[in-house]
């Protein structure tokens, strides 16, 4: 029997036998738990502690386990209606609401009930995450002199030099700064670089959680449509003319949720572009090491091309290991790398110590080009997969673009379902047929032009649920239809 399932297993029978004993009552000895129960002397010392973590046991050092005190009911709720009033004045009609809407956010975050196939997911699923290396790094890590110390604030200049050689020639490591993942680097990048009010330019479709972090700092996302070569250059200089903005975020490479790519003549000119308007662009680089293994070379960070500091660069190690390795970078030059610092500092003070020499550890292992191998290779399946299921049960779906990158395909849904009150009817009737899918609204920030669904191959288990999770939607399809 495995560890973890003992120990689980071990936690459920203490729990069951504590009504046995009175409130301060000593729990047999580690000793007679491992005779009765049969199992090591490590599985009773983590069910102890789970327990304890749970308030169900206290533990006193070489006296042993007693059961808890029954917790003290907390009070009734108050009146916190006055908060609506407060929340809502802020400044004055010309000042833009800091409401916090994370609906776009949280349909990729939490776990699927059970039997629910995951369309939905935005991270990799658990069979393609390295956990036995992350375990080991882990490990080792804890293992590093003052590995459990303050680190510098700026991030351990080993991790930081590695980000920057990752991001290009140009960019050193002082100029990288360590951060808790990408989401972290994209709030701390609009901070810094908008007032509260100011417009900032977006592409059209976008990434959710950008979208959110953007209105939650006051900023005012203005959409800049995009083609299948990226964001559209005459659109982004009007309007950057029209706004004044001096603020656009890009995602150049595989981008969320269409998986464009940014073309390679349209790289210089958006630069261009933004540097004339004296405005900087946020590249959140967040795919890739989520190429697919077809792709072919990849077009170096915008980041690389960049000597007048234009471009603040983001770019994470989570998407491509584990939602909980929270471990990414902000990169700049100039006195916007001092703002950027000082926001964060304010913010986090710093990234955990033990989690940056996990980082290290990791992508310094002979294990960790084998996994981008192994992604890589894997994702191509899954895409394969998936489009061609698709193209097979749900023709009336239209796929524009299949990405070479990434994680879920962008799609159009037809007639009367792609609309702006057909979307959550399909989302809906999806999730009876027991299957989740994102809806497309929230990746925009105005209208948008059609009702639109995304559908990740990453978060599933592989090829078999993919065809169950398409037959599935495709029983929701004809559910509606025949409604």
């Amino acid at each position: 029997m495995q560890e973890r399932s003992s120990v689980a297993e071990l936690v459920t029978s203490l729990r069951a036998d504590l009504n046995r004993y009175s409130p301060g009552g000593k729990l047999p000895s580690s000793r007679a738990l491992v005779e009765r129960f049969r199992v090591s002397p490590v599985t009773v010392s983590r069910a102890i502690a789970q327990l304890a973590a749970e308030g169900l046991v206290v533990t006193r050092p070489g006296s042993g386990a007693f059961r808890a005190h029954p917790r003290v009911a907390p009070p009734a709720p108050g009146d916190t209606s006055w908060q609506e009033v407060s929340l809502s004045g802020d400044g004055g009609p010309e000042v833009v609401p800091r409401t916090v809407d994370a609906s776009g956010v949280l349909v990729t975050l939490p776990a699927p009930p059970p039997g629910v196939i995951e369309f939905n997911g935005g991270y990799l699923h658990a069979s393609l995450q390295p956990e036995r290396a992350l375990s080991a790094a882990l490990a080792r890590a804890g293992r590093r002199p003052g590995a459990w110390g303050r680190p510098p604030t700026d991030g351990l200049p080993e991790l930081r030099s590695w980000f920057a050689r990752e991001i290009g020639p140009a960019v050193s490591g002082t100029d990288v700064l360590i951060t808790a993942g990408g989401q972290s680097a994209l709030a701390t990048a609009l901070r810094a670089l908008a007032p509260p009010g100011a417009p900032v330019l977006v592409e059209s479709p976008t990434y959710p959680g950008m979208l959110a972090a953007a209105r939650a700092t006051g900023l005012r996302p203005v959409p800049v449509p995009m083609d299948a070569d990226g964001v559209r250059p005459e659109l982004l200089a009007d309007a950057f003319r029209a706004t004044g903005a001096r603020v656009f975020v890009t995602q150049p490479l595989f981008q969320n949720p269409t998986g464009a790519v940014l073309a390679p003549a349209r790289r210089p000119e958006i630069l261009a572009i933004a540097r004339a308007a004296g405005a900087f662009v946020v590249e959140d680089d967040f795919a890739r090491r989520l190429v697919h293994d077809d792709a072919g070379p990849l077009p170096a960070p915008l980041a690389a091309d960049d000597p007048d500091g234009v471009v603040v660069h983001v770019c994470s190690l989570t998407k491509v290991t584990s939602p909980s390795l929270r471990v990414g970078a902000l990169a700049a030059r100039g006195p916007v790398l001092e703002r950027l610092r000082a926001i964060q500092v304010v913010d986090s003070f710093f990234v955990p110590r033990p989690l940056q020499e996990a980082a290290l550890e990791l992508v310094g292992s002979p294990s960790w080009g084998r996994h981008l191998a192994a992604v890589a290779t894997e994702l191509r399946h899954r895409r394969t997969t998936m489009a061609a299921a698709l193209g097979g049960e749900l023709p009336e779906l239209a796929l524009p673009h299949l990405p070479a990158g990434g994680g879920s395909l962008w799609l159009r849904l037809p007639g009367g379902a792609g609309t702006a009150t057909g979307e959550p009817a399909v989302v809906s009737a999806a999730l009876r047929a027991s299957v989740a899918i994102a809806p497309g609204r929230p990746y925009f920030c105005a209208e948008p032009p059609a009702g639109h669904v995304r559908l990740s191959f990453a978060a599933v288990s592989g090829a078999a649920e993919i065809a169950e999770g398409v037959r599935r939607l495709r029983t929701a399809f004809d559910g509606l239809l025949g409604g």
